[in-house]
């Protein structure tokens, strides 16, 4: 299968200070394992576009969309909220992030790929319509979504979470959207503590308990995710790749490793060429510790492109 794998300089370029977990070098981290186990020559790269105004409009009010901007500074630091911050190529590595996941939806319904990865910074899946938080600015995986449901007139899209923490940005932007299903797991109690109560008839959240380890996720994987994907038939799959489920990683306190990634690639890639003829795009959102983020990040891409 052809995998596009899209990312930017540019998103090595947003940074928070020396102190947050959300660094520069969790890119850096994933394209070094992408070398080392050799299957960097065998995906193709792709540089992400800036994305339209009209495609973050889709998701994000447009009073939200003025207030990032604005707040975008010449120097130093403007802070958003307790742990997200912007700094002067803050904006332009966010309209790179939605960027990538809007140009690998394109490629992918256009068939130049099966699929796509977008290693990309700064994450999206906390971003609501009308705020930041959480690290994120914009909602990528929301808003390739809506561009693939408004642009290309799919009628069905489903959104797969596996990030340790919930994705409250993407449900709120889809809550009682036909149109889109969600499934995904999450640590809880646990930031952003949401999720785990009256969820819309399309979200399949599914909180677990710390220490959680992967068999027990692929059990309800198997049980409650897959279920509902064969019922909805979705014509895509778009992903929020969070890999802070590791069980090596120190923002999460789940038991996740590679093979499980592995794991729930393949059974999302087995949905999507049932019902829609092999299309998935993924999006990165968290995973801090570096080794095991860009391991975790290997066997996801290898299991996208079956190698």
């Amino acid at each position: 299968m052809a995998t596009g794998f899209y990312s930017h300089a540019d998103c090595l370029l947003h940074e928070m200070g020396q102190w947050h977990p959300e660094c520069p070098a969790r890119l850096q981290a994933i394209e070094d394992q992408l070398i080392a186990s050799r299957i960097d020559p065998l995906i193709e790269r792709e540089s992400a576009p800036l994305a339209e105004m009209s495609a973050l409009a889709r998701v994000h009010t447009q009073a939200h969309i003025d207030y990032i901007k604005s707040q975008s500074p010449t120097e130093g630091y403007a802070q958003i909220d307790p742990d997200t911050s912007m700094n002067p190529h803050t904006w332009q590595a966010a309209l790179r992030s939605a960027g990538a996941a809007v140009a690998a939806t394109d490629a992918v319904i256009a068939g130049r790929y099966d699929n796509a990865f977008c290693s990309v910074r700064p994450p999206g899946h906390h971003a609501e319509p009308a705020r930041a938080m959480g690290f994120c600015f914009f909602n990528n995986v929301a808003i390739a979504a809506r561009h693939a449901l408004e642009v290309h007139g799919l009628a069905r899209v489903a959104i797969v979470d596996f990030d340790v923490h919930h994705g409250n940005g993407t449900e709120a932007a889809f809550a009682g959207e036909e149109r889109v299903l969600m499934c995904s797991f999450f640590q809880h109690p646990f930031y952003p503590y949401s999720g785990a109560e009256n969820a819309a008839p399309n979200m399949v959240n599914v909180p677990v308990a710390a220490r959680t380890k992967g068999m027990a996720i692929r059990e309800l994987v198997d049980m409650m995710w897959l279920p509902r994907l064969h019922e909805f038939k979705p014509e895509m799959i778009f992903v929020s790749a969070g890999f802070d489920a590791h069980r090596e990683d120190d923002l999460g306190n789940l038991g996740l490793v590679e093979d499980d990634y592995a794991w729930m690639t393949e059974q999302i890639r087995e949905i999507a060429k049932r019902y829609a003829r092999g299309r998935i795009v993924s999006c990165l959102e968290g995973g801090y510790n570096l080794s095991a983020l860009g391991r975790s990040v290997v066997a996801h891409v290898r299991a996208l492109a079956e190698l």
